[in-house]
């Protein structure tokens, strides 16, 4: 059987590794647009930013390890087009055949229309390598730097350059940073953390473009104000990319839509990872994780191969915020209860959230330990009482 998986990022590389691993010995190619092998990206806006982080140590697997397992990887190799009566997947460089196809596209990020200045020098986003690599020069000490979003990648660019010396105004027009992904009272953590560290946080704040005539020198605001900034970075989300499964007709819903087992409406043709969206209670999920990209690529390695195992998401996610760690547990959304319990130190805690009296996730910010024991908790299916969470003098008690 030929095997084809186009998009080269962690879903990738992890369905790759999980094929041979399961004992499929027929050709297996992987095609990606980047020139750099499949590799980590939660660093980029983190480590790697800040120079902590090489390329050597970023990328999954070495050079040699895609030789040994016999794979072929195309880089620098961009997919057009995909046949599904014939099979075959056209790129920039010939026709690929195959017996199953994987689509593994990941998401792109938003940018702003070139009417609000978005397509100006000196605007930068962050999703791959080469953003960050253009971005990296522009981080000099006593620069202004405006973020454009309150989202993870905003506040991860935020707390990078506050570190590198940056004067940080970050601008969000919901009421509150992470409005869309975490509660209150984890934005409350959040934000006493960076205001701690001297970022400036405009929430509510709409703005209007960004200014300049052949750069950005600012961003206007719709209240009249104008911040001015040498450089500004735009997280403001991601879009998954469905080009391709759109040309070929297959079936879309906040993503490439797949059943429980990640077939697309193509019977030959599967997805996973930031492009795809799984049937979830009453709708549709799409993780953007690396834990979900793992997972799914993995159930869908095993479903190619006749495992016909249904795909049962496990979120779990991370952010690195100067030396802070806020670690998430479960999905939060639909709860209709919040306890919170104090951490050990300043800017610490945990957030616990509960549906109809059952534990649903957990935030928890320089407390590993609240993280770890409500992960259990949550993948045991198990829920405490609300009220200990807050008064147990040992969370560990909450296991028992």
């Amino acid at each position: 059987m030929r095997i084809l998986i186009v998009g080269a990022g962690q879903a990738a590389a992890s369905m790759a590794a999980r094929l041979r691993a399961k004992g499929h010995d027929g050709a297996l190619t992987v095609i990606g647009a980047e020139p750099a092998p499949p590799y980590q990206r939660p660093p980029l806006s983190k480590a790697y930013l800040l120079g902590q982080m090489g390329l050597d140590r970023l990328v999954l697997r070495t050079a040699e390890w895609w030789q040994d397992q016999d794979i072929a990887l195309h880089l620098s190799e961009t997919a057009a087009s995909v046949d599904p009566v014939a099979r075959t997947v056209t790129t920039d460089r010939g026709t690929h055949a195959y017996d199953a196809l994987a689509l593994t596209l990941g998401a792109r990020p938003r940018r702003l229309p070139a009417a609000m200045g978005g397509h100006l020098p000196g605007t930068h986003v962050i999703r791959s390598l080469a953003d960050v690599d253009a971005l990296a020069p522009a981080m000099q000490p006593g620069r202004r730097l405006v973020v454009i979003g309150g989202g993870y990648i905003g506040l991860e660019a935020a707390a990078v350059a506050r570190k590198l010396g940056l004067t940080v105004t970050l601008i969000e027009a919901a009421p509150r940073i992470l409005g869309r992904v975490a509660a209150p009272q984890t934005a409350d953590l959040i934000r006493a953390l960076h205001q701690a560290q001297g970022v400036t946080i405009l929430e509510g704040t709409a703005i209007s473009r960004i200014t300049g005539d052949d750069r950005a020198t600012g961003v206007a605001l719709t209240d009249g104000r104008d911040i001015p900034a040498d450089l500004v970075v735009t997280g403001i989300g991601v879009l998954p990319v469905t080009d391709l499964a759109a040309k070929a007709g297959l079936a879309l819903d906040d993503g490439i839509a797949t059943d429980i087992h990640g077939r697309t409406s193509d019977p030959a043709i599967w997805a996973a990872g930031d492009c795809a969206s799984i049937p979830h209670q009453d709708g549709r999920l799409r993780l953007e994780s690396v834990g979900g990209a793992i997972d799914m690529a993995e159930c869908v390695a095993d479903n190619i191969l006749g495992a016909d195992r249904a795909y049962a998401p496990n979120p779990w996610f991370w952010s690195d915020q100067f030396d802070a760690k806020l670690q998430i547990a479960g999905l939060g959304a639909g709860h209709d209860r919040i306890v919170t319990r104090s951490g050990a130190s300043d800017h610490s805690g945990s957030v616990w959230y509960f549906r109809q009296d059952r534990l649903i996730a957990v935030d928890a910010l320089n407390d590993a330990r609240a993280y770890m024991i409500g992960k259990r908790l949550i993948e045991a299916g198990r829920s405490p009482d609300p009220d200990a969470i807050v008064t147990a003098p040992d969370l560990k008690a909450l296991l028992s």
